[in-house]
């Protein structure tokens, strides 16, 4: 059939006329980021405080923490904008490709360049990009659940409507571009909800931590203000140490910082080509130690050749691939891939047999159907599954036999059999006869033994799943050293899944034959045990992978499939999985690592500074050291996404309790010494006030950064070092303090001698917050 099609150079000019067609994520501008930046309450504080200085009349004090505000805003804006960059290439490399007619001819586009009146032509699993109408269909029907909720397939024909978000559940259709973007029934429905959103369990643990503190210092800072107001201090400055002390003690970055750490995370993941989709999958991920993983391309090669090809009585090698490539769907797939580089390699062709009609492959009937028009007759083909074509074949027992043993014969040396059966002047698949049975090898990935053995060292349980049968599944199983039953379709049909114990699931290593449903009923079984992860690559696993706590679309899953997913790979294999769960904990311990390191700086300025002021009635810090000291941990802070951290042997749950312990033991200990540091310098020392401010700024700044080396590991901190990262900035922060503390700017200068106390003092203390640890595990 013709159809009137546009030419690209007036699909761009539609494209320039309406702008883009997608309802994509939006992308901030760098203005907006800077926006973003000078309205947070980090800048808000910081800009008060410099308005406070300045009518104080110290002007050096306010103009240095506008240009520390400056600073701070640049270097924000910096890692947005760079984390930004990242996730748009990655959106790019996800985008969605469409057969579209273009001047006369079928192109491959991306989605976002179609515009009404394209012609468009999908497939099994393809997404609909856009609103459209049918204009030409076969066996054609539609999952509508993204629109209606209803998950059952809903059959279309030539005039009827289909909607963008919809995907092909089985057929072919070509139709004609009615409406793009915001303008489908889709658009309209992301826009309704435009701005709604969920806080994922880990937001909401941070915020709880975030929480906790601001009430601890808002406790404080209403104390010590009520404290000094009774002795009559002067409410300008009285302010100004309230603010800077709620700068410095309040962990307003938190919730900025984390999120960083998540976000470098993700790009981190996105290098070794697996892309999250959201927080909470990553915190899923995590904590997977069920994976229930599919064989071709994750476990093997997905190189599929043709090794083998058994006529049966009758026919030659020739007619069995002949008759093999009449079920041909236009779509590639590793066994048409296969067998068409045989056929061409031995010059077969079909002989321009005309297909009068085609079913394609799909996992419930696990065969291809084609009627072929010859000489006037029609013939059925049937290509597929050879459990499946021996139940269409009218056999003697003794042809049974033979057809079995040369199924069972190749699935013990490894081979995958497809089998071929014909039926001449027939109209259903009954009663046919065997033509023959081509055997495919896929080999199995060097890596995946050795991965495998390292995924259960980290307390991650693997499951084979496969439509292939039993014999095959065996020796894969041994070959991967998968230990356990493997269960065959028989088996697997007699499990009554709810009330499968957990002892005969765990005994299990591999599933083969399987069907759909039955993914989705070992998935649910699966989740009793702990968290799941599933993979899958056709639209028949839609439901296991949105049943599972983390779904995974492999590389080359259809575009319906990686809708619906958590995780996308880029690169086939489970080297990439692995790296996937292992990335995810590194993740989780860089956010447990700061955690503690937020919870005790924050409980060790508030907490000293408020007993100390008490105690002598006087300020220990001036405002100013106060604001260095909260943008002096930022450093080394921002750095921690970027740490070296162990690979935890278990799921690397965020237990927030757990870091409030830790955290609270080591802001106690900085407490303590914080509060004898001080004792010694006034009472034993008898330094001046001036003096002992400079010390004890750069005893907090000090001890605080060491703090890191001892937090980010639960080994002696000097034998699991951060990374260079990390290393650098704690180092060039505390030179710079230590710099301003000896030259005094800012502050009163101190003499060598000093600072060299407080360094030894601070080092010592360290030592005690590291023996501590051996308290909380």
């Amino acid at each position: 059939m013709e159809y009137a099609s546009m030419t690209d150079r007036q699909a761009e000019a539609d494209l320039k006329r309406i702008g883009l067609n997608q309802v994509d994520l939006k992308q901030e501008s760098i203005l907006a980021k800077i926006r973003k930046a000078v309205l947070s309450p980090m800048t808000t504080m910081l800009l008060a405080a410099s308005g406070l200085s300045y009518h104080l009349n110290k002007i050096f004090d306010s103009y240095f923490i506008l240009a520390l505000i400056f600073m701070n805003i640049g270097v924000s804006v910096w890692h947005e904008k760079k984390a930004d960059n990242t996730l748009k290439k990655l959106r790019e490399s996800l985008a969605i490709r469409i057969n579209v007619l273009r001047g006369g001819k079928w192109k491959i586009v991306d989605s976002e360049r179609i515009v009404p009146n394209d012609i468009v032509r999908l497939h099994l699993g393809s997404i609909v990009p856009a609103d459209l109408v049918v204009l030409e269909s076969k066996k054609l029907s539609l999952n509508e659940s993204a629109l209606t909720g209803e998950s059952l397939p809903i059959e279309k024909k030539e005039g009827d409507s289909c909607f963008a978000g919809t995907h092909v559940s089985s057929g072919l259709l070509i139709g004609k571009i009615t409406a793009t973007g915001k303008h489908t029934r889709f658009g309209q429905t992301l826009i309704s909800i435009e701005g709604a959103s969920k806080r994922s369990l880990l937001e909401k643990d941070i915020l709880s931590i975030s929480r906790f503190l601001i009430i601890i210092s808002l406790i404080a800072i209403t104390l010590l203000s009520i404290f000094f107001l009774v002795f009559k201090k002067p409410i300008g400055e009285l302010i100004q140490l309230d603010l800077s002390l709620l700068i410095a003690g309040v962990p307003v970055a938190l919730p900025t910082v984390m999120t960083l750490i998540l976000s470098i995370g993700m790009v981190r993941l996105a290098r070794k080509h697996v892309i999250v989709r959201n927080a909470s999958s990553l915190e899923n991920l995590s904590n997977v130690n069920w994976l229930l993983s599919d064989k071709t391309g994750t476990l093997t090669e997905n190189a599929i050749s043709v090794v083998k090809v058994v006529p049966y009585e009758g026919f030659s090698k020739n007619d069995v691939v002949k008759y093999a490539l009449y079920t041909e769907d236009n779509e590639e797939n590793p066994i048409q891939s296969a067998m068409k580089n045989f056929a061409r390699r031995h010059k077969i062709k079909r002989d321009g047999e005309i297909i009068s009609d085609f079913m394609p492959f799909d996992s419930e009937r696990k065969r291809s159907t084609a009627w072929v028009l010859k000489d006037g007759k029609k013939t059925i083909v049937s290509f597929g599954a050879p459990q499946i074509i021996r139940d269409l074949c009218k056999l003697s027992p003794e042809e049974k036999k033979y057809f079995d043993e040369q199924t069972e014969s190749a699935a013990k040396e490894g081979y995958r059999s497809v089998s071929v059966a014909i039926l001449e002047n027939g109209e259903k698949e009954v009663s046919m006869q065997p033509v023959g049975t081509i055997l495919f090898s896929d080999v199995l990935r060097p890596e995946a033994p050795e991965i495998i053995r390292f995924l259960r060292q980290h307390g991650i349980h693997i499951k084979m799943i496969t439509g292939d049968n039993v014999a095959v599944s065996r020796r894969m199983a041994e070959s991967l050293g998968l230990k356990g039953d493997v269960l065959d379709r028989e088996k697997i049909k007699a499990i009554d899944f709810p009330q499968w114990s957990p002892e005969a699931f765990k005994a299990t290593s591999v599933f083969s034959e399987i069907l759909p449903i039955d993914k989705y009923r070992i998935v649910e079984t699966a989740k009793k045990q702990g968290i799941v992860a599933v993979t899958g690559d056709g639209i028949n696993d839609i439901p296991s992978v949105r049943a599972a706590d983390v779904g995974i679309a492999v590389f080359n899953a259809v575009d319906a499939l990686k809708a619906s997913a958590d995780i996308i790979l880029l690169q086939r294999g489970i080297a990439t999985i692995r790296d996937a769960i292992i990335e995810a904990r590194k993740i989780f311990v860089r956010l447990s690592s700061y955690g503690i390191y937020r919870i005790s700086e924050s409980a060790r300025v508030i907490v000293s500074t408020f007993i100390l002021a008490l105690w002598y009635n006087e300020f220990p810090l001036q405002p100013i050291h106060l604001i260095i000291l909260a943008l002096l941990n930022d450093i080394p802070i921002i750095s921690l996404a970027y740490n070296r951290v162990e690979i935890p042997k278990t799921p690397a749950r965020l237990d927030i309790k757990s870091k409030a312990t830790s955290g609270s033991l080591f802001g106690g200990i900085g407490v303590l010494n914080s509060i004898l540091f001080f004792v010694l310098l006034k009472n034993v020392l008898h330094l001046e006030w001036e003096v002992i401010q400079t010390l004890f700024f750069l005893k907090l700044t000090v001890s605080g950064h060491l703090l890191v080396y001892v937090a980010h590991t639960k080994r002696k901190w000097y034998k699991f070092l951060p990374s260079k990262q990390v290393i650098i900035a704690t180092v060039l922060t505390q030179l710079l303090a230590t710099c301003m503390a000896f030259f005094g700017f800012l502050m009163t200068g101190v003499s060598l001698l000093l600072v060299l106390l407080v360094w030894a003092w601070s080092f010592f203390w360290m030592q005690v917050s590291d023996f501590s640890k051996r308290w909380q595990h």
